[in-house]
């Protein structure tokens, strides 16, 4: 049986996707993944991470590679649908 999720938040969202910035940024080659696959560089994603549309960016860069998904899910202590619910729930 599969959950669905409903972040209720903008804010619970935006919590949760740091969250996730977090996670992406503990590991040096998963980091540089995302800075290349982004285009963003260190110093503007900092200078970002207030803003939706990096937030946004930064749970698509997990949601799209579902190995990512899984281990930051895990890693975290939420379930997938969670990630995605939080990615819907950012305006």
């Amino acid at each position: 049986m599969s959950a669905t999720y409903r972040i209720v938040s903008q804010e619970e969202s935006s919590a949760l996707a740091l969250t996730v910035v977090a996670w992406t940024v503990s590991d040096a080659d998963r980091a540089q993944r995302m800075l290349d696959i982004t285009g963003l560089d260190p110093q503007t994603l900092r200078e970002n991470l207030t803003k939706p549309a990096t937030l946004r960016a930064m749970l698509d860069f997990v949601l799209d590679h579902e190995p990512d998904l899984m281990a930051c899910a895990k890693d975290i202590g939420v379930a997938p649908e969670k990630i995605a619910a939080a990615r819907r729930g950012i305006a």
